[in-house]
C-alpha cells in the first residue's frame, strides 16, 4: 500500500512523454536529463523514488509512441529508423494508421514479455552479466563486422566493361562503409573532443543523432515533394494470432539484446533478430520492431531495478544512477506493475494520438510538415547545446545522407557509438584517438 502514492507520478510521466514524443526527434532523453539536474539543484523539489517512477513512466510512453512521429512526420531516430522504411511504405498506402498501430501491438508483447520475465530476471541477467562481461569488446566487434558483411555488393549487371560493373555492384558497400568509417571518426571526436559545453555533456550525442538519422531523412522528403494519399482509419487488422507471436518473439530477441549490451540499440539488436528469424512479411517486421524498441528502451530501465543483479545501461538508468539507487525487491515489482500499467495507458494514448496524425498529413502539404520539423529539429539543437551542437549537427548530416544517395543502410550511421565504445572496451581508444591526432 506504500507505493501507491508513486502511481500517479508513472502515469504523469507517461502523459507528458506521449506528447512529447510527438515532437520530430525530441529524445525522452533530454528531458529525463534536465529533471534529473532540477532535482539535483532545488532542494526537496521530488523524493528519490518519485523521480524513478516519473523517468519509468515518461521511457515507457516514450517506447510506445514515438513511432508515429517517425511514421508520419519523417524523423527517425537510432531506434526507429528501421521502422519508418515499411511504415512510410504503409503510409503512401494510405495505411499510415495500421502500421503505428501495430508498432504498439509490437510494444503491448514487449509488456508480457517484461512480465512474465520478471520473477527469473535476476538470475538470467547475472549469470549473462558475469560470463560475459570480460568478452563485451570483442562481442561488439562481431556484431560490427556482421553489419558490414550483411551490405553485401548489390546489382553488378549494369554497365558496359568490367570496371562499371564492378562499381555497380560495391558503390552501395563502398558508401556503407564509409559511412560507417566517418560516423566512427565523429563518435571518436565527440568522445574526446566535443564543443558541446561541459554543463549539457549529457546532451553529447544529440546534435549527431539529429544529423545522422532525421535531418537528412526530412530534407529527402523536402527535395521530393512526397504527396500523402487520404489514410484509412481501420478497426481491424490483417494480422492472426501466430503473426503477432512470431513478431514479438524475433523483437524481444533483439530488444532484450540491445537492452543488455552496452551501445547496441534497438534498430540494431532488432536488425539482428530479423535476420536470425528470417522475417520476410512487413506486419511481422513492423511488430517486431515495435517490441524491440519498446524493449530496448524500457528493459534497460527496468534492469536497473533488479534487485540481485542490477545492471546500468542505457541514457535513463545512466544519468539516475548518479543521484539514485533503488533499494529492495518490492520496489522491482512496483516498477514492473507500473511498465505494465504505463504500457497499457500508452497504447490507448498511441490510437487516440495517431489519428491526430493521420488527420494532420491530410490537412497540411507534407513538404510544409517537412519545413516545420526541420525548423523544430535545428532549435531543439540549438536549445540544449548551443553553436557547437550545430556545428556537429552540420558534419553529421552529410555522412547521414551517404546512405539516402547511395542505397546502403542508414544503420551504418551507429558507427558513431560503436567504433569509440568497442575501442575503449578492448583499452585501444586512446592510441587510436591519437593516431587521427584528435586527442
Amino acid at each position: 500500500m506504500e507505493y501507491l502514492s508513486l502511481v500517479p507520478y508513472a502515469i504523469a510521466g507517461t502523459l507528458l512523454a506521449s506528447t512529447l514524443a510527438l515532437v520530430p526527434s525530441l529524445h525522452v532523453y533530454n528531458i529525463a536529463g534536465i529533471f534529473i539536474l532540477f532535482a539535483l539543484r532545488v532542494e526537496n523539489f521530488i523524493g528519490a523514488d518519485e523521480l524513478a517512477m516519473l523517468l519509468l513512466g515518461m521511457i515507457v510512453g516514450y517506447a510506445m509512441l514515438n513511432t508515429i512521429s517517425a511514421i508520419f512526420l519523417g524523423a527517425p531516430d537510432d531506434s526507429t529508423v528501421f521502422i519508418v522504411l515499411p511504415g512510410q511504405k504503409y503510409l503512401l498506402m494510405s495505411r499510415g494508421y495500421e502500421a503505428a498501430v501495430l508498432t504498439g501491438i509490437g510494444a503491448l508483447g514487449g509488456v508480457v514479455v517484461l512480465l512474465v520475465l520478471s520473477p527469473f530476471a535476476s538470475n538470467i541477467f547475472g549469470t549473462l552479466r558475469t560470463i560475459l562481461l570480460p568478452h563485451l569488446h570483442w562481442i561488439l566487434a562481431v556484431v560490427i563486422t556482421y553489419m558490414l558483411m550483411a551490405e553485401w555488393p548489390k546489382g553488378g549487371d549494369r554497365g558496359a566493361t568490367g570496371l562499371a560493373r564492378l562499381w555497380d555492384a560495391w558503390k552501395g558497400l563502398g558508401a556503407g562503409i564509409l559511412t560507417f568509417l566517418l560516423a566512427g571518426i565523429l563518435g571518436l571526436v565527440l568522445m574526446y573532443k566535443s564543443p558541446v559545453p561541459l554543463e549539457m555533456s549529457f546532451q553529447n550525442l544529440l546534435p549527431a543523432f539529429m544529423g545522422l538519422f532525421a535531418v537528412p531523412w526530412v530534407l529527402d522528403n523536402i527535395l521530393s515533394g512526397t504527396e500523402i494519399p487520404k489514410q484509412h482509419i481501420t478497426n481491424s487488422f490483417d494480422a492472426p494470432p501466430s503473426m503477432i507471436a512470431r513478431g514479438v518473439f524475433s523483437g524481444a530477441l533483439g530488444g532484450l539484446f540491445a537492452a543488455f549490451f552496452p551501445v547496441v540499440t534497438g534498430g540494431i539488436g532488432g536488425y539482428l533478430a530479423g535476420h536470425a528469424t528470417a522475417q520476410r512479411d512487413d506486419r511481422v517486421f513492423i511488430i517486431s520492431q515495435g517490441a524491440s524498441k519498446f524493449l530496448y528502451y524500457v528493459g534497460a530501465f527496468w534492469l536497473f531495478f533488479l534487485p540481485a543483479a542490477r545492471i546500468t545501461k542505457g541514457g535513463m538508468s545512466g544519468m539516475l544512477a548518479t543521484i539514485y539507487t533503488p533499494q529492495g525487491t518490492s520496489l522491482y515489482y512496483v516498477s514492473v506493475a507500473m511498465i505494465v500499467l504505463c504500457g497499457v495507458l500508452s497504447f490507448f494514448l498511441l490510437l487516440g494520438y495517431a489519428r491526430v496524425a493521420v488527420w494532420l498529413v491530410e490537412k497540411i502539404n507534407y513538404r510544409y510538415i517537412s519545413f516545420a520539423t526541420l525548423f523544430v529539429l535545428i532549435a531543439l539543437v540549438y536549445f540544449f547545446t548551443g553553436l557547437g551542437g550545430i556545428a556537429i549537427m552540420l558534419v553529421a548530416t552529410p555522412i547521414g545522407w551517404l546512405p539516402v544517395l547511395w542505397g546502403s543502410r542508414r544503420m551504418n550511421c551507429l558507427g558513431v557509438l560503436l567504433v569509440p565504445i568497442t575501442l575503449n572496451l578492448a583499452g585501444v581508444g586512446p592510441t587510436v584517438a591519437q593516431w587521427l591526432r584528435i586527442i
